[in-house]
């Protein structure tokens, strides 16, 4: 059996709605938690089969998660052992924005909303956007190729950890621009918000894991292309 990778871009969040990426690491709006529960009805299949669940930690992520996907992360919780949701720092979102830098782990935890998640793997420094957390630097009118060497590795990075996983079917929840660098495709291929898309290995040790697309990509659609804060940032 080869092994399926389930990548879901996050619902409609704050900064989304008028594209203001000042807002410190926004939640989903309103809009964005009726997206999270179409993507539950539309994926009743998979949240019976997923083996692992994976989210960036970042809230709209967070949120995207148990609400869209709370059929796997109820199923795998009561499994002996059980199999929580992990919070992975290398799916947050490669640029500098506010929008884009998460919340601390203290900040996290105290959340209501996400009690039962552990954030104890999340590194002090995860949302630095420092060193390996190094941003794409953005400049007017600049052009958003994908100059940062740390945000290649960190992609690179993602795919290999998915790849030697023991687990055959594993949903991940990110964001449109690491996404886009996890996939290798271009920035002009938006993702919608709560769009699933279906990937396999090309092979079982090449050095980049390399993914690609399975015949029927797109799994479940509940949104909107809200532009990503690096396709804003090359207007």
């Amino acid at each position: 059996m080869s092994k399926v990778i389930h990548l879901t871009r996050h619902a409609q969040a704050e900064h989304n709605v008028d594209e203001d990426y000042s807002i410190p690491d926004p939640p989903l709006t309103p809009l964005g938690r009726r997206q999270s529960e179409e993507l539950y009805a539309q994926t009743a299949e998979l949240q019976q089969s997923a083996d692992l669940l994976v989210t960036s930690p970042l809230k709209r992520t967070l949120q995207t998660t148990i609400i869209g996907y709370r059929g796997i992360r109820a199923r795998l919780e009561s499994q002996n052992p059980a199999k929580p949701i992990i919070v992975l720092s290398r799916l947050q979102e490669v640029n500098d924005f506010p929008c884009d830098t998460g919340s601390s782990r203290d900040e996290l935890k105290q959340n209501d909303e996400f009690r039962g998640i552990d954030f104890e793997s999340l590194e002090d420094d995860w949302n630095s956007k420092q060193g390996e957390w190094c941003m794409i630097t953005h400049a007017p009118k600049r052009d958003f190729a994908p100059r940062s060497v740390a945000v290649r590795a960190r992609a690179r990075w993602v795919r290999r950890w998915l790849r030697d996983r023991p687990e055959q079917n594993i949903v991940v929840v990110a964001h449109g621009d690491i996404l886009r660098q996890i996939t290798k495709t271009s920035p002009s291929k938006a993702w919608a918000n709560t769009e699933v898309r279906k990937f396999t290995f090309v092979s079982d040790g090449d050095d980049e894991a390399d993914l690609v697309a399975l015949p029927v990509e797109t799994e479940a659609r509940a949104g909107s292309k809200d532009p990503t804060s690096g396709e804003m940032a090359k207007a």
